[in-house]
């Protein structure tokens, strides 16, 4: 009989196989390819012919055949590419950790601040892109420096599980409420009109500009809803802050608790705000350590400000700055969207723990 007649290998599967073989389907990493040899496998499994598994998948016969067979010999192993030899490699392991370990222990003997991939070929012998992929392999960036600042204060874990137990576990009957000031915000016009994206240029602007003075957003975040109170203050000291806990105590019912979670700055410990918190016993402060604004969700929303408005706004005065900031929290408001806290005091610590431990003369 001719291989055109020949009778299709019988196929069946286990529950194990079937189940990997769904998975695959389901899995948004999976190849194409492997997508479709399962569905292949599967639609033969059900006791279809190759030429009507060919039709329904809009394949070839001979590829249906094909991965039948395979499948039938090796298993779910059959379907997986197997790995392809490649050109043998010219570099040694030991050249390899010689490389890496001058980068993190040894500075450029240039003079230059920070390793390039030329830098590096010139004291190795080697060519750049030897010190590219051996960087990129070990996640290695020497062009790239990141701000950061680990916190002194005494009280740091105390707060940390303070603020994050709120976030994660918010009392009943209360509001959450987290509270900060963005100060200094400029209104800066360019000294030439923005020009407007187009097709393959992107909008274009200044990088000089005139200022016309600043002002100062106070804003409390509901973390559980998103929404937002904000108010305008063109200074930024207790004074201020007090007037803004008023406009809370106004805008929110009588009845709920309210926990405020806020920073360490020293306008938020002052004797008149300690007194208006006496006769208002519903207000409950929570401080986040010092050095630590990065746990105060507040932040998060002022960063959406800041990428979404005014990063790219002009303002020729203060009164248009406030004006637009204000239209853009109006929109904010129709549709609040609330920032997930996800992380767990213990995970926050083990981090900067394991951090710690890592770095070298890290003091802490």
């Amino acid at each position: 009989m001719s291989r055109k007649f020949a009778k299709p290998l019988p196929l069946e599967l286990s529950d194990h196989e079937r189940l990997v073989l769904r998975g695959w389907l389901l899995k948004q990493t999976a190849s194409q390819a492997l997508v479709l040899r399962s569905r292949i496998v599967l639609a033969c499994a059900e006791g279809l012919s190759n030429a009507r598994v060919a039709d329904d998948l809009g394949v070839s016969r001979e590829t249906v055949r094909k991965w039948r067979s395979r499948f039938v010999a090796d298993r779910l192993e059959g379907l997986v590419d197997r790995p392809r030899p490649g050109a043998p490699r010219k570099i040694t392991n030991e050249q390899i950790e010689a490389l890496v370990a001058r980068t993190l222990g040894q500075a450029p003997p240039t003079g230059d601040s920070h390793w390039s991939t030329r830098s590096m070929a010139g004291v190795r012998g080697c060519r750049s892109r030897l010190s590219r992929g051996s960087w990129r392999a070990f996640g290695l960036k020497p062009h790239i420096v990141e701000t950061w600042k680990l916190s002194t204060d005494p009280q740091f874990v105390t707060e940390v599980r303070d603020v994050v137990g709120i976030y994660l576990s918010p009392p009943e009957n209360a509001l959450v409420l987290a509270v900060d000031g963005k100060s200094q915000i400029q209104a800066l016009d360019r000294t030439q009109p923005v020009l407007p994206i187009a097709p393959t240029t992107p909008a274009k602007m200044t990088h000089d500009y005139v200022r016309h003075g600043t002002t100062s957003l106070f804003a409390a975040l509901d973390i559980a809803s998103g929404s937002v109170i904000a108010q305008h203050y063109r200074r930024h000291r207790h004074q201020e802050f007090l007037r803004f806990l008023k406009v809370i105590d106004a805008a929110v019912p009588k009845h709920p608790e309210l926990h405020l979670v806020l920073d360490n700055y020293a306008t938020h410990k002052t004797e008149p705000v300690k007194k208006w918190l006496l006769r208002h016993p519903r207000f409950h402060l929570h401080f986040t350590p010092t050095s630590a604004s990065w746990l105060n969700l507040v932040e998060r929303w002022f960063a959406e400000l800041t990428c979404r408005k005014l990063r790219r706004s002009a303002h020729r005065s203060v009164v248009e700055l406030e004006r637009d900031i204000r239209g853009w929290i109006n929109e904010w408001k129709k549709n609040p969207k609330p920032f997930v806290w996800t992380k767990t005091a213990d995970d926050i610590l083990d981090t900067l723990a394991a951090y710690c431990t890592r770095i070298n003369d890290s003091g802490h």
